[in-house]
């Protein structure tokens, strides 16, 4: 993976004192951390199988998945205070029915999911429960902690995320914005749930990219109140038939960064108006039909609401 510029990586959020962004550097330190317990499909660690799914334990591994394959069925256990990082760096693969069991505390900062198609190809992470969280990270209760998914750079095909559940992580949710600065790649984020995470939830940058039928929360009491959705040049990103409840805590919707501007396409949704839109470096956030400001955010229907719903490809 080729190194990202960090200045365009990284931009602070306006409601809390912790620094915000993930940078490619916390990923790769997190990589380094763990290479001597590096494995791959093959042998994945402490692993047993339970049910129709495979327990894995987290022991500070990294597991690799290759092109045109598919990783299924796992629950992995972050009861043990351990790492564990996914990566998916090349074309055509599947995350499908995987739920983490147990907030991450390993205070690593890194991403949990490094993944990018780089091969022009079509990528799908399905199905997947990331609601227990993380703790801060890197042992500075306002420094960064953990993201959920980090897709990088090189990224040139296109990601379909469906039925994913994010909450409670200390970095974003779904940090898709760094393809705007080199491959270009696409994103379709739909029927998906992302809640209380810091910087952002949804976070994207290149025209093709979309948020659909999926909703964001943030709820004061939980310490972190991120954006709901932040949109990267080149742009435009589309925002259709979403639920962006964010209590007053911080912009429903932003629209540049890093003094690049970019454009917001919002139809069929509703937005927090206490939050607001924010419009930056010359930014445009579009309001079409269908538009309010009375969110009602709700997990949507088939997004897993435990780890081993996710694990065993049940539904709520």
């Amino acid at each position: 993976m080729a190194q990202n510029p960090r200045t365009s990586e990284t931009e602070s959020a306006p409601t809390t004192g912790r620094n915000s962004g993930l940078t490619r550097r916390n990923y790769v330190r997190s990589l380094a951390a763990v290479a001597t317990a590096t494995t791959t499909l093959g042998g994945a660690g402490a692993a047993s199988a339970q049910d129709d799914y495979e327990v894995i334990e987290a022991e500070g591994q990294t597991i690799t998945i290759d092109a045109g394959e598919t990783w299924e069925n796992k629950l992995i256990d972050m009861t043990t205070g351990q790492d564990i990082v996914v990566t998916a760096h090349s074309s055509d693969w599947t995350i499908r029915n995987v739920g983490f069991k147990g907030e991450n505390t390993s205070g690593t900062g890194s991403a949990t999911f490094g993944i990018s198609d780089t091969a022009d190809g079509t990528c799908t992470v399905e199905n997947v429960y990331l609601g227990d969280g993380s703790s801060t990270g890197n042992g500075n209760p306002n420094g960064h902690g953990q993201t959920a998914f980090w897709v990088a750079p090189d990224h040139s095909g296109h990601i379909d995320f469906k039925n994913v559940n994010i909450q409670n992580f200390a970095d974003n949710a779904i940090y898709g914005s760094a393809p705007g600065n080199k491959g270009g790649g696409t994103i379709h984020i739909d029927s998906s749930y992302a809640a209380n995470c810091y910087v952002s939830h949804f976070r994207l940058a290149t025209e093709g990219s979309k948020v659909t039928n999926s909703s964001v929360s943030v709820d004061a009491s939980e310490g972190y109140a991120g954006r709901g959705i932040w949109a990267w040049a080149p742009g435009t990103v589309e925002v259709d038939n979403c639920q962006i409840e964010m209590n007053g805590q911080n912009s429903a919707i932003v629209a540049g960064a890093n003094g690049n501007p970019t454009e917001v396409a919002v139809t069929n949704s509703d937005y927090d108006d206490e939050a607001g839109i924010a419009e930056e470096a010359g930014s445009t956030v579009q309001l079409g039909d269908g538009v309010g400001t009375d969110p009602k955010a709700a997990i949507p229907d088939g997004v897993p609401t435990s780890p081993k719903d996710a694990a065993s490809g049940a539904s709520n």
